[in-house]
């Protein structure tokens, strides 16, 4: 009994019918070098507990599971369901609405979809963004949260330097300037000004001379 017990439990480990979270899984390529050689290609292994863990605190499900970190697929559900795009390719809405470039092809249980984008351009990479209307939205309150002054001390700053660097209150936010966007973001939000070649209007009103720019600053309209 012990025997076919073991036997029973070396095939199921071989053969993959076990719960298994192997390093093809959830592993990225390693570019380390290994012995002197390049190790490019390879898998780390990451975690593998056969589902033996399970219900322990510390099995991979009990760790993971809901997790939309787990999988490139899980995470872009995750942004999709709050209107963002991942890896900017647009959400499952916006493809819809955008319809097909081309058409589909189906061939019995193979279906290949077109790419569900603008331009060929889009398709391509070129014109492709993540910066939609919902990542503009969650910039503009990241950057609202990160100014708040609950303790006055960005307006002290303000007043002793001319601008508001933000020491004391919630921290830094960067928020990125784009020609996507459509309000100025002005980066740091420390109201700096200057441009080294022409850029589009929004984003030198994020920088120069707008309510983002110079023209935020102390004492400026």
């Amino acid at each position: 009994m012990k025997f076919a017990a073991v036997v029973t439990l070396a095939v199921a480990l071989l053969a993959g019918s076990a719960t298994a979270y192997t390093s093809s899984s959830f592993a990225g390529s390693r570019a380390a070098l290994a012995s002197g050689r390049a190790a490019a290609g390879r898998s780390a292994l990451r975690m593998e507990d056969f589902g033996f863990l399970k219900g322990s605190g510390i099995g991979f499900d009990d760790l993971w599971e809901g997790q939309a970190v787990i999988s490139e697929r899980a995470l872009e559900n995750e942004l999709n369901a709050q209107g963002l795009r991942y890896k900017m390719n647009k959400t499952a809405k916006e493809a819809e609405v955008c319809g097909p470039l081309g058409f589909d092809i189906e061939i019995g249980p193979i279906k290949l979809n077109a790419p569900r984008v603008d331009s060929i351009w889009e398709a391509m990479g070129f014109a492709a963004t993540s910066n939609n209307e919902a990542r503009q939205k969650v910039k503009l309150e990241a950057q609202a949260k990160a100014a708040a002054d609950p303790t006055g001390a960005r307006a002290k700053y303000l007043g002793k330097y001319g601008y508001p660097r933000l020491v004391g209150t919630k921290g830094i936010f960067y928020a990125d300037q784009l020609s996507t966007d459509k309000e100025p973001m002005g980066g740091f939000g420390m109201y700096k000004s200057g441009v080294m070649w022409p850029v589009p209007a929004v984003v030198e009103s994020g920088c120069y001379g707008g309510k983002r720019g110079w023209g935020g600053k102390a004492g400026k309209k």
